[in-house]
């Protein structure tokens, strides 16, 4: 283990591991910690959509930059993360919803996205697997997706082919300070000196900022996705109904998930920051129900301070992995069966959970913490992270580096959670 570094990444998913990616490519040490293994918890588990379309304006800029980067990374790299730009497909038959794609195509149109709004002939025609007639839909050509299972460790061998360390089964306990700011980490096997840490994770992110005595508030909701085998049927590639939604993978099988809705599971965390959550709650509340035990049992959130001389519940539970909600799992294979009656029988290969961290906004909080100066948080990325995981990881090591900021950063820094927690809240 290096004894010192320019910059120390706390958290191995895909903010974490492009952060060090980029600060690796400008000739800066980087060490990355991960307390398991890397791009084992949400950013394997998410849908692996790359996408522009419906994101809130302050993630827009970002989102752009990363379909780029996600392209460029293959390029320079040489390693595969399966992103390829499929296009993404939604389709309605809600008048309101069909009004508010239209109202963010409006939108995109003054910030050089393009989406096109589908006409019910149009929406019928590109649906035409499900047999429905439909009022309308949104396509956004120039997004994709990208494979969750193997993206977080392409970028991590990417790192390590431009000298960066990447140490799994290593736990950040803490943070060592000299004169008010960031002088090391303090890690299960040894302390290592640096001056910048980058804290990058994910569900843990706010229990870590407490042990430093900064307010983070974030809640973690836990969402179920379930996998089924390849079949023949002309799917596209990336399909949304609000009653489910579909992600064709690279082996030819289906990604299914019902949009928005997830477990909230009781937690101390949860209650101390429950106020902060309750216009996002509030919006959403026919998608999130409450949970059970499992974010007890995880000990992401349990609130407590723990000692860096011993060891913490980051190295009893080295991988979040929550049991998923069997209702939710028998609810979206009949969605998905109504709405596509081919996939009756079809084998399903996997159902898994994930928590997904969210700030009460619904919008990342990236940026550099003045309680404790050179520690940079990169965490609440609210179900957006993988797809914008290059752009984010890219202006954590602009706002690192001190160079040009590849988007404004100031829409997102965690100083807009300090304000009343109700002001806007994320549309999409």
């Amino acid at each position: 283990m290096p004894a010192s570094a320019d910059v120390v990444i706390i958290g191995g998913g895909i903010i974490g591991t492009f952060s060090a990616y980029y600060l690796s490519q400008r000739g800066l040490k980087v060490v990355l910690l991960e307390k398991g293994r890397v791009g084992a918890e949400q950013s394997s588990r998410n849908w692996g959509w790359c996408r522009q379309q419906n994101r809130d304006a302050r993630e827009l800029p970002m989102a752009t930059k990363s379909l780029e980067l996600w392209e460029r990374f293959a390029a320079e790299s040489g390693e595969k993360t399966g992103f390829r730009r499929c296009g993404l497909l939604y389709l309605s038959n809600d008048d309101e919803q069909l009004a508010a794609w239209t109202r963010w195509r409006d939108f995109a149109r003054t910030v050089g996205v393009t989406t096109h709004v589908l006409s019910s002939a149009e929406a019928t025609e590109r649906g035409r697997v499900t047999g429905r007639q439909w009022r309308g839909g949104v396509y956004s050509p120039t997004d994709g997706t990208a494979d969750p299972t193997t993206a977080a460790p392409a970028v991590a061998r990417a790192v390590i082919k431009l000298g960066g360390c990447i140490l799994q089964r290593c736990t950040a306990r803490g943070i060592e300070t000299e004169a008010g700011r960031v002088a090391g980490v303090i890690t299960e096997r040894g302390v290592i000196r640096t001056r910048m840490v980058v804290l990058s994770a994910g569900a843990w992110a706010s229990s870590f900022c407490h042990q430093l005595g900064i307010r983070f508030p974030q809640a973690t909701i836990r969402q179920t996705i379930l996998a089924l085998a390849a079949g023949p049927e002309p799917i596209p590639d990336a399909l949304y109904t609000s009653t489910v939604a579909f992600t064709r993978r690279g082996d030819g099988g289906l990604t299914l998930a019902i949009s928005g809705r997830g477990r909230i599971d009781p937690t101390p965390q949860l209650l101390r920051f429950g106020t902060d959550f309750l216009p996002m709650f509030a919006r959403r509340w026919r998608n999130l129900s409450l949970g059970g035990l499992e974010g007890m049992r995880a000990g992401h959130e349990k609130w407590l301070r723990w000692s860096p001389d011993r060891p913490t519940p980051m190295e009893r539970v080295r991988i979040l992995d929550p049991a998923p909600d069997l209702a939710t799992a028998r609810l979206t294979r009949e969605r998905a069966e109504t709405l596509l009656p081919a996939l009756k029988g079809r084998a399903v290969t996997a159902t898994w959970a994930g928590f997904v961290d969210t700030t009460p906004d619904g919008v990342p909080a990236i940026g550099e913490l003045a309680q404790l100066p050179g520690l940079v948080l990169a965490a609440g990325f609210s179900g957006h992270g993988f797809g914008i995981g290059p752009g984010a990881g890219h202006l954590v090591a602009d706002l690192v580096s001190g160079c040009q900021p590849l988007v404004d950063p100031e829409p997102l820094h965690p100083r807009r959670l300090e304000k009343s927690a109700w002001g806007k809240v994320s549309d999409f």
